[in-house]
């Protein structure tokens, strides 16, 4: 059987993140890719100039399009827009029983918002009850906890164990905006916790990272792997993907991770 997943988030247009950075992601690691689009972006490396949100009869079109003929196996979720169409995704997945990986995209690279705060009660009671997988940042996770950012790995895995409280059956706290040379992620369940770490590399080009690992995530899920080793893969890919950016050279800001750096170097 062929591996699908299914990403569900926004267009962007330079290619480094959203949908493009999940399709990508996808066929990197041997999986078959479908998209539901929620939002389109006029975006580069250097930042978001334009957001204009798919209506919400178009994401559930989409949505049933896409389920109603392709055999999906994993389900990630990114830039989901505005909360009528977080609504709107949530209604879709209902009855569908596949793994959901949530990448709660708030804001991006360049410092532009992505969802708007009045939003962030919707994904917070919709979305993270139905994710086999969080995945915030550290602002992302003080934002639906409405605390500040944690500064530690003892503060990082309490905030963690909080969202777990909210319903999904994992968290990830991804600790790439900590400070340290050495980058922590948390695995936290109702087992227990489980580190991932990597020597933390100095590179501007990381337009794209959260997206490309909670897609690495849901690419290992489609393929029936256990989460502990999905996440596992999925980190390893990013870090080789994080230390070949600098071989590309895409536009003037926050370059892209090299997806496909098992595959083709540049030059």
């Amino acid at each position: 059987m062929t591996a699908i997943a299914l990403t569900i988030a926004g267009s962007d247009s330079g290619g480094g993140a959203g949908i493009q950075a999940d399709l990508k992601t996808f066929s990197a690691l041997g999986v078959y890719g479908a998209s539901v689009i929620t939002a389109l972006t006029a975006q580069n490396t250097r930042a978001v100039t334009m957001v204009e949100p798919a209506s919400p009869a178009m994401i559930a079109a989409q949505m049933r399009a896409v389920f109603d003929d392709l055999d999906i196996r994993a389900v990630k979720l990114g830039m989901l827009g505005d909360a009528q169409a977080i609504r709107i995704v949530a209604e879709g997945l209902d009855g569908q029983a596949v793994p959901v990986v949530l990448d709660p995209v708030m804001v991006a690279k360049s410092g532009d918002a992505l969802l708007p705060e009045a939003a962030i009660g919707a994904l917070r009671d919709l979305m993270l009850p139905r994710a086999r997988l969080a995945t915030p940042n550290l602002p992302e996770a003080a934002r639906l906890l409405g605390c500040a950012p944690a500064c530690d790995a003892a503060e990082m895995a309490r905030q963690g164990r909080a969202l777990l409280d909210l319903g999904p059956q994992a968290v990830l706290m991804k600790g790439g905006h900590a400070e340290g040379s050495v980058c922590t992620d948390l695995l936290i369940t109702a087992q227990g916790i489980t580190e991932f770490t990597a020597p933390r590399q100095a590179t501007r080009n990381t337009h794209g990272t959260g997206c490309t690992l909670s897609a690495a995530i849901a690419a290992g899920l489609a393929q029936g792997l256990d989460l502990p080793l999905a996440v596992g893969v999925a980190h390893r890919y990013l870090q080789g993907a994080i230390a070949a950016a600098d071989g590309l050279a895409i536009g003037s800001g926050h370059g892209p991770v090299h997806h496909f750096h098992a595959v083709w170097a540049d030059g």
